[in-house]
């Protein structure tokens, strides 16, 4: 019994004291700490009673007293404390001296007038509490009651002397001087009490300016010596070391005089900084033009200030706040400073929810930043919860959000399980390639399949590339066709000879006459250097495993291809054909034929030889539907997104003529249509008898077809059974 009440209290102390490293802080000795559930790192301020005097004992005892009944912002943060009859533990935040803090930065090239402007910011505002709230006198300022946290802010320490501003004799403190007589120096020149109850602190927050811009200041006429003070901050710091006591501003005072325009303390740093503190109460309009303002800032902040300060701000705006898409890029500039550790445990998890969400605006800024964050992603989390609500973009009516979604799967393919890649992905590829109104989407979906196909598996790649860069061979984009041929010849290790010269040559060879002359130029490369790889195995067949005249790399149409489809669109625009004669408009008389979405599949949809893609034409497209490029977002905080192909529509003749059924599209760019190949007898028809005929055909067949069910059911309703 009596061991319990005998035993040592630091050993039941929940913090960890790191002796590797030690700082003097006053009469304090200051550690690295740690919690010892959970390893928070934190500061443990000590003193020893054995080592000291009994002023100085005196002292360390108000400090820790005043420690624990002191909160304030910008004060520094009292977490726990142990007193015994050996020594004073203070445990606090984890911070750094602030004078070993701008030792470090000017090693790295010194601190910004930013952070030093909001750093001063913090030291006068806690001041100005102490005077104007507390009605208390600090009498210890300077760079040694200064400490710096792991976010860059400044707190205000070293409460040893700290005493009420109408304390009397009795209760009074020892002197910072009588304690160590080299503080003589930043003691103020008049008398006490010769003028304002603030004037002693006010002066030695003078000295801590001079010695924050100039270092050590050695003996106190040196004050008169400006130094590196920068201008806007010269006249006020005057102020606060002029000679005159009772001239010398209130903290307050100061703080306004620096904050007016033009002042040391007005800048977008300090602004920031303020508006983060209030975000809480401000109204939603004011957030949102705070983060897009946001954005362009943080390229000149302090990273330990996006890491530590602004990164939580902006995962709570987003988590409570309803902040949206806008905190987005903001999120993704400061993810830059953090570990890959650090990445994955605070914004994937935010990431991961945010693709579930059905802000339009949310989507396609996560798709467009997908390569900052794509790497720290894991591939059950892709699977699982990403790629599910990502494949939901492709049947999108904004044609910016399927291009996009089509540009991400570049990323998210080598993730990808072979249910989703070799499947579900397929599925929408073909639907993409075969019904898409938007040329440059038909085109883009091509070129991400040739880039993707290394990572499909064998029997995928055998049932689907030469079937989907045929179809794009047919395309009327001049863009798609040539993607279809540079398809072929990037991807050429995976298609056997036979395959080669059955069914990839004689595609290539019909587009040596395509009305679109880089088309066929492609054409003729392709084919030459496959006729050379056919030749080559001819001579030696020995050789056929060395062949490998193209790679993957060699995709020449690939998601930045702008500039060529641009160069294409004025070359086939200038060349005088007509949107209107290469395609007809007629609806069937039946409105039957429409597909489904879902329907399409590279296997046989892919395979069937007459079937083309729809002829984009920009004169048909519904009053008030535009194209990708002129695609503008609404209010919500998106911005205009062009199309990767960024060009203007207009449709080419085609090598096959082509006619649609179905119905009119109805104003929606995700309508579904069904293609079919037009008989070459008919080609010299107009539209009126080329549909005319269309919808005879088409009643002959479906009267056949209910002239044989009747037929089949009339013995049966009497009774009879049907013979085999």
């Amino acid at each position: 019994m009596w061991s319990f009440f005998a035993r040592d209290p630091v050993k039941d102390f929940n913090y960890d004291i790191l002796p590797d490293t030690q700082d003097k802080s006053g009469i304090w000795t200051l550690h690295r700490g740690k919690r010892k559930t959970g390893g928070e790192p934190l500061s443990v301020f000590v003193y020893e009673v054995s080592t000291g005097t009994e002023e100085q004992t005196q002292l360390a005892k108000a400090a820790f007293k005043r420690m624990k009944t002191l909160r304030h912002p910008n004060i520094l943060a009292y977490v726990d404390g142990l007193e015994t009859e050996k020594s004073l533990y203070l445990v606090t935040e984890q911070v750094t001296p602030l004078a070993a803090h701008l030792k470090a930065q000017s090693e790295r090239g010194g601190s910004g007038e930013l952070e030093v402007s909001w750093g001063l910011h913090q030291t006068v505002k806690a001041l100005s509490f102490l005077v104007n709230d507390c009605h208390l006198l600090h009498n210890n300022l300077g760079i040694w009651a200064v400490f710096v946290d792991r976010a860059g802010e400044w707190k205000l320490g070293g409460l040893d002397h700290m005493t009420p501003e109408n304390g009397d004799a009795s209760t009074s403190l020892p002197s910072a001087k009588a304690v160590h007589p080299e503080m003589d120096k930043y003691d103020a020149p008049e008398s006490p009490n010769s003028g304002e109850k603030w004037a002693g602190d006010v002066w030695r927050l003078g000295c801590l300016i001079w010695e924050v811009f100039n270092g050590p200041l050695p003996r106190a006429s040196s004050l008169r010596s400006l130094g590196k003070i920068p201008k806007a901050l010269v006249p006020h710091y005057c102020e606060l070391v002029g000679a005159n006591a009772r001239a010398r501003p209130n903290p307050a005072r100061f703080l306004q005089n620096c904050r007016a325009p033009g002042g040391f303390l007005s800048n977008s740093f300090v602004e920031s900084n303020l508006f983060l503190e209030e975000i809480q109460i401000k109204d939603p309009a004011e957030k949102q033009q705070f983060f897009q303002d946001l954005s362009e800032n943080l390229d000149s902040f302090p990273e330990d200030f996006c890491k530590h300060k602004v990164l939580p701000q902006l995962l709570t705006a987003f988590e409570f706040g309803n902040a949206g898409a806008v905190v987005l890029t903001p999120l993704f500039k400061v993810g830059k400073f953090l570990s890959a550790e650090e990445y994955q445990q605070k914004i994937i998890p935010v990431i991961v929810k945010m693709f579930s969400s059905t802000d339009r605006a949310m989507r396609i800024r996560l798709l467009q930043q997908m390569e900052q964050f794509v790497q720290y992603l894991n591939d059950a989390a892709v699977n699982s919860q990403i790629f599910p609500h990502v494949v939901h973009g492709f049947t999108d009516t904004n044609p910016a959000i399927r291009e996009q979604t089509v540009k991400s799967m570049l990323l998210l393919a080598p993730k990808l399980n072979e249910s989703n890649l070799n499947q579900e992905l397929m599925r929408h590829f073909a639907r993409l390639q075969a019904r898409d109104e938007q040329g440059p989407i038909r085109c883009n979906t091509t070129v991400c399949l040739g880039k993707i196909a290394p990572y499909l598996n064998a029997g995928t790649r055998q049932r689907v590339l030469i079937s989907a860069f045929s179809r794009a061979t047919k395309d009327p984009f001049p863009a798609s066709r040539a993607a279809g041929v540079l398809g072929f010849a990037a991807t050429h290790n995976y298609y056997s000879v036979t395959e080669s010269a059955a069914r990839v040559l004689p595609t290539l060879c019909t587009l040596t006459v395509d009305p679109d002359k880089n088309v066929r130029d492609q054409a003729f490369k392709a084919i030459k250097n496959f006729l050379t790889k056919l030749e080559t195995v001819s001579e030696d067949p020995t050789k056929l495993a060395e062949i490998g005249l193209y790679t993957i790399a060699n995709l020449q149409v690939g998601l930045a291809t702008s500039e060529a489809v641009k160069k294409q669109s004025s070359d086939w625009s200038s060349s005088g054909w007509d949107a209107d004669d290469s395609w007809s408009n007629e609806k069937e008389a039946d409105g039957q034929g429409q597909s489904s979405p879902g329907e399409e599949t590279w296997g046989n949809d892919w395979e069937e030889e007459g079937t083309t893609a729809p002829a984009t034409k920009s004169a048909a497209l519904l009053e008030g539907v535009r194209l990708a490029s002129e695609y503008d977002w609404d209010s919500k905080g998106a911005t205009q997104t062009d199309f990767l192909a960024n060009v203007s529509q207009r449709a080419m003749p085609t090598p096959i003529a082509t006619v649609r059924r179905g119905a009119e599209p109805a104003g929606d760019w995700g309508a579904e249509e069904s293609w079919e190949s037009v008989d070459g007898s008919q080609a010299g028809l107009s539209k009126a008898e080329l549909a005319k005929k269309k919808r005879e055909e088409r009643r002959k067949e479906l009267e056949a077809k209910r002239a044989e069910r009747k037929a089949v059911k009339g013995p049966l309703k009497l009774g009879a059974r049907k013979l085999d």
